[in-house]
């Protein structure tokens, strides 16, 4: 595992990306197991790497709002106007997948699919805009705590990795979780932004 302060981080870790290799990314709330969400294999690496059950969901996180509808073009009707109002930024938002697109990213729910646009540091964003789409979920073992800082990462999970960047200490708070799956927006979990501004947010949203 490569952990670089240069510019040879970036290179680092897409390339590793593309071989199919976990990394370990900043983002906007804490740091991120992240791996290549294009195909199965490399995202079911991550998952042994943290000891994750496949049956639990991860976000799929795309560099911006326009990629993700790209990706997912089912989402361009009554969810995308509410996405662009709230990303990026600290938000998993749980949407719709009719498709059944990334069935390794869903758990047990296929029809649903949680996606990110964070708003990233520097260089991870250079990542991600190199590499694509990325599968991601918290850099910790399952139950740890959510790891502000590289060396808060759980050694197991570095050493499996292909690279890791270094951006300091981040918020160490995850993303709030919100579900748009149904008639009215639920929220899953409390992180970044609280329960109540995040369900303002996205009723304000919703009544454009």
């Amino acid at each position: 595992m490569e952990s670089l302060r240069d510019g040879n981080e970036v290179e680092a870790a897409v390339a590793a990306l593309r071989a199919g290799l976990p990394v370990v990314l900043p983002t906007d709330t804490v740091y991120g197991l992240c791996a290549n969400a294009y195909s199965e294999e490399p995202v079911r690496r991550a998952y042994e790497l943290k000891g994750r059950e496949p049956s639990q969901p991860s976000a799929l996180l795309a560099g911006d709002v326009d990629m993700l509808l790209e990706c997912l073009p089912e989402l361009r009707g009554r969810v995308g106007p509410i996405l662009r109002g709230l990303l990026p930024g600290p938000f998993t938002i749980v949407v719709p997948n009719p498709a059944r697109r990334y069935p390794w990213l869903t758990g047990e729910r296929a029809d649903t699919i949680g996606v990110r646009v964070p708003d990233l540091p520097a260089p991870a964003d250079a990542v991600l805009s190199r590499a694509g789409l990325m599968m991601a979920t918290s850099a910790n073992m399952p139950g740890g705590p959510d790891p502000a800082r590289l060396e808060d990462v759980p050694d197991k999970i570095l050493e499996g990795c292909g690279a890791a960047i270094d951006a300091g200490e981040l918020p160490g708070v995850p993303s709030t979780v919100i579900d748009l799956t149904g008639d009215e927006p639920r929220m899953l979990r409390e992180g970044a932004v609280s329960a109540a501004e995040a369900l303002e947010r996205v009723t304000g949203l919703v009544a454009e």
